[in-house]
């Protein structure tokens, strides 16, 4: 059971008082303002509607569980308009007597995980007072509300409009049982809001909303089949301590037969299917102590029939007062014996604001500082300890000063790695196996960054370093009185991304940040750095006199009937050319995935191709002529070489500074801003593909010269009918705005003036 004392809360210690993100002064997510949107919308009289996240399809996503006609029938209406079309005559109201487990039950939206979590939550009255700003009703009603999350570091504001999505009159996702009480929909599409949709809320962990209410500490144990001799005593006792600490605990059953299917077991219990844990407690059966968990299903129905079970009568051989813990309700809570739990679920998860469940020292005060930080590819993205560049990668020196003699091993040190998502839905969101390495630094060790022969010289105190692909990535450390060096990585160097580092400690420390973006680590690593820049600048010495030929011209030449390679590629051209030689965007599109390596699951777009003929279209023919598809088939291998030359990693896709240094390695400058909209225009993700820095490049080369052929004293005049055929008008879609001409600068880089 839990040992005795009060569990200390460290929420407002990794915060300064007032400072953005605190939970007193939460940001604002999309700069949306809650008190401001309401005022202003009960001064003009309208009723508030989020553009951010507007009522639709395109805030509902594509729901796996509705097929499109039914999505085409979803209407999203204010809490009011629900009652009335369900004839009921009361007036809608935020929540009624406070929030409860009891109040909601889910609905057409695979999100029992995160259903799962507002169950755990209601009973952490502090942490849903946090989440849920409980002064909100429906009197001074604007159709306004808002909610808070703890998101990578940071506690935010999401500000909703009430309009909810309903099907044939009734909420389509999760309901209040109470009819009128709306508190709970409203969060769920606050959370769907930084989701991206509703759809993107569709199957994952109650461990990530867990995180995502309170920004605390997230612990997940094995059962199922990893159950093991001796687990029953570890697991209660971290179930007893999580209870006494006010965590939050969910558990999951295993999908059957590998499907994520929600079929009911014989035993009552659901298959893929996420609870919350709401008590546990010991009862005396025959002169024996029996250990029991209390589970909650998130529908509000279907229990466990098993024993001790609502309906068993093993309930009936116990004290009257241990009786009284059981009601024969189908209110989807149950009892089980911890051994049953083991067997039939295959997760538990532990989730709260500090560690002290993990020991059961409830008196320790634990400090949590929190960094943000970055891999930036070329110059902080160093990989993993086997890579040459791993001393690139940010580093955190720490000073622990305190552990305890008198415990074996006593865990000092708790870290939490977090990987920011660089897309905003949920279900499109990319990460790189991430991992924590840490040394010890010896006494005497200069103060600053360390360099490489650091790391050759020294071992980490772990001989096996792991990387996962986990969204929260936990590490607990004894750690002996001294100075550490704690290095976040990625697996594989040179992949870009931002993280956030937690560091909790049970005493005070002092801990110096070197993420690679401050003088003094720079001159630090000066020798290193200048060794590794000059291998890139002998690269691109190199790639400049393969592409000086090229950039002398528009269009390279074109081979000579001589030439060996003519026959060959006129041999390819005829077998997909049309009657009239010609190869149309269509026939183009088979002769380049038949025939040419794209690195692409499926290959080149039709869209794709009718850019890339149009880029080599001299005649104006909508198709493509040999000639044309010489000068083509030319730039598509170039570019592919250049392409593996800047794929540092061999990931088969660019980041950003390698996709910068192949424009480079191409003959053009652009700036880093420049390169994050190309990627944005063309590969709408964190990378670029083969197939999309093809149809860049060719685009880029194009407006290249249009510029060196049409610029004057470093302005150039475009007719309209220029413009609209300018590959700058698909990349910016800026020239619709002028009805004549756009004037464009043009000098060593490119440059738009609106």
């Amino acid at each position: 059971m839990p040992e005795s004392g009060t569990c200390t809360s460290i929420i407002n210690l990794r915060y300064q008082d007032g400072s953005e993100g605190s939970p007193s002064n939460p940001a604002k997510y999309k700069n949306q303002d809650y008190a401001q949107l309401k005022d202003n919308s009960l001064r003009r009289g309208r009723l508030f509607v989020d553009s951010t996240f507007p009522p639709g399809t395109r805030s509902l996503g594509d729901l796996p569980n509705l097929a499109s006609w039914q999505e085409e029938e979803v209407e999203w209406l204010r809490p009011a308009d629900i009652l009335k079309r369900q004839n009921n005559s009361d007036e809608p109201t935020f929540c009624m007597k406070g929030a409860s487990r009891f109040d909601f039950g889910q609905g057409n939206i695979g999100n029992c995980w995160f259903l799962a979590a507002i169950s755990a939550l209601t009973i952490q009255k502090h942490l849903m007072a946090q989440v849920v700003p409980m002064d909100q009703s429906f009197k001074n009603y604007a159709g306004i509300f808002h909610f808070r999350f703890w998101r990578f570091g940071k506690w935010v504001d999401v500000v909703i409009d009430d309009h909810l999505p309903t099907y044939n009159n009734q909420l389509l996702s999760v309901h209040c049982n109470g009819g009128n009480e709306f508190w709970v929909p409203l969060l769920e599409k606050a959370y769907a809001k930084v989701c991206g949709t509703y759809a993107d809320m569709n199957a994952g962990l109650p461990s990530e909303a867990c995180k995502d209410f309170t920004g605390g500490v997230n612990m997940t144990y094995e059962l199922g089949d990893a159950h093991t001799t001796g687990h029953d005593e570890q697991l209660w006792l971290q179930l007893s301590r999580a209870t006494g600490c006010k965590s939050m605990v969910c558990c999951g059953t295993a999908p059957k037969g590998g499907r994520l299917v929600n079929t009911v077991a014989h035993t009552g219990l659901v298959d893929a299917h996420a609870y919350s844990v709401t008590a546990v407690t010991e009862v005396e059966y025959y002169g024996s102590k029996v250990q029991l968990v209390r589970v909650m299903n998130p529908w509000g129905k279907t229990e466990w029939n098993g024993k001790w079970s609502d309906k068993s009568d093993m309930w009936n051989r116990v004290r009257q007062e241990d009786r009284e813990k059981c009601f024969d309700r189908d209110d989807g809570e149950f009892w089980m014996e911890l051994e049953d739990f083991c067997h039939y679920f295959n997760m538990v998860s532990i989730c709260c604001e500090n560690p002290n469940f993990l020991d059961g020292d409830l008196t320790c005060q634990w400090k949590c500082m929190i960094y943000d930080g970055s891999w930036v590819a070329g110059r902080t993205a160093g990989g993993s300890l086997s890579n040459s560049t791993f001393a690139t990668n940010p580093q955190y020196r720490i000073q622990v000063t305190i552990i305890n003699k008198q415990e074996k091993e006593d865990k000092n040190i708790l870290l939490s790695l977090m990987q920011k998502p660089q897309q905003e839905n949920r279900k499109e969101r990319q990460s790189h196996p991430i991992g924590v390495t840490i040394f010890k630094v010896p006494s005497g060790t200069r103060q600053g960054r360390l360099g490489s022969s650091f790391f050759n010289r020294n071992n980490p105190l772990k001989s096996r370093q792991l990387y996962t692909y986990q969204r929260d990535l936990i590490e607990l450390h004894s750690l002996e009185p001294g100075e550490y060096v704690i290095i976040p990585s990625t697996m594989k160097p040179y992949m870009s991304g931002e993280f956030v580092l937690s560091v909790f400690t049970k005493s005070e420390a002092k801990i110096s940040p070197h993420d690679g973006h401050d003088d003094e680590d720079e001159d630090h690593d000066h020798d290193h750095d200048h060794d590794h820049d000059h291998d890139h600048d002998h690269d691109h010495d190199h790639d400049h006199d393969d592409d000086h030929e090229e950039e002398k011209l528009v269009l390279p030449k074109i081979p000579t009937d001589g030439d060996g390679d003519q026959d060959s590629t006129r041999t390819l051209f005829n077998r997909y050319a049309d009657q009239n030689g010609e190869l149309s965007a269509r026939q183009l599109q088979k002769l380049l995935n038949d025939n040419f390596p794209h690195g692409t699951r499926y290959g080149f777009g039709l869209d794709t191709c009718r850019s890339m003929s149009a880029m080599v279209d001299t005649d104006q023919r909508m198709s493509t002529s040999f000639t044309e598809f010489s000068v083509l088939w030319k730039k598509i291998h170039d570019y592919k070489k250049i392409f593996h030359r800047a794929d540092l990693n061999q990931s088969g896709s660019l980041s950003d500074y390698e996709l910068q240094r192949a424009i480079e390695a191409a003959g053009m400058n652009v700036n880093d801003g420049m390169v994050r909209l190309m990627m944005f225009r063309y590969s709408g993700v964190s990378s670029t593909s083969l197939e999309n820095f093809i149809v860049l490049m060719l685009r880029l080369e194009k407006t290249s010269s249009i510029f060196k052929n049409k610029s004057s004293n470093g302005v150039i005049h475009l007719t309209w009918d220029e413009a609209s055929l300018s590959p700058l008008n698909t990349t910016y879609a800026c020239f619709s705005r002028y009805p004549t001409f756009t004037k464009i600068t043009y000098g060593r880089n490119i440059h738009i003036i609106y």
